[in-house]
């Protein structure tokens, strides 16, 4: 019976229905991830567990991003999902919230390590194909130099680097 309802092959026998919490940006929040546009489930799940895991008290998905609670998502989150809010919201919300709003780029803006991220940031990562428009809401541009010849860093794997620098930097402040 659970097969007829599961989204996996070999289901755990457990099934439970929950009701949806609707988070909002936690008050002072200082380091927050953001995810523009992202498309990819598995991305999705492991920004919000890497976020988690580096200490981000949010993350934030713009409108036209995979549905947070998306089965394969919530899969990928290893549990992160229950523990850190996650909000749907605009970019212009984030500098709204005092906020430094600062997006990736693998073309331009200042490498990750010489970038002060220890006060009030927001991180903002963007779509697989596209990244974040160039003429984006943004208060500046990280980049994350990298040698040979990859154009990019996959977008979770980016969040991850970054997520940790913060985190780094925050643990020296």
């Amino acid at each position: 019976m659970i097969e007829r309802v599961a989204t996996t092959e070999a289901p755990q026998p457990v099934l439970a229905v929950v009701r949806q919490r609707i988070a909002v940006l936690p008050t002072g929040a200082d380091f927050v991830m953001v995810a523009h546009q992202l498309a990819d489930p598995g991305n999705a799940g492991t920004i919000i567990r890497s976020a988690e895991a580096a200490g981000a008290q949010a993350v934030v998905f713009t409108p036209g991003s995979v549905d947070p609670f998306n089965p394969k998502v919530v899969r990928a989150t290893a549990g992160s999902l229950f523990r850190v809010p996650v909000v749907v919201a605009e970019l212009s919300a984030l500098s709204a919230s005092g906020l430094r709003v600062l997006a990736t780029s693998s073309h331009h803006g200042t490498a990750y390590t010489d970038a002060d991220l220890t006060g009030a940031v927001a991180l903002v990562v963007g779509n697989e194909a596209h990244g974040v428009p160039d003429d984006a809401a943004v208060d500046g541009w990280l980049t994350i130099p990298h040698a040979g010849a990859a154009e990019s860093l996959n977008v979770a794997m980016a969040a991850t680097v970054l997520a940790f620098e913060v985190a780094r930097q925050r643990r020296y402040r």
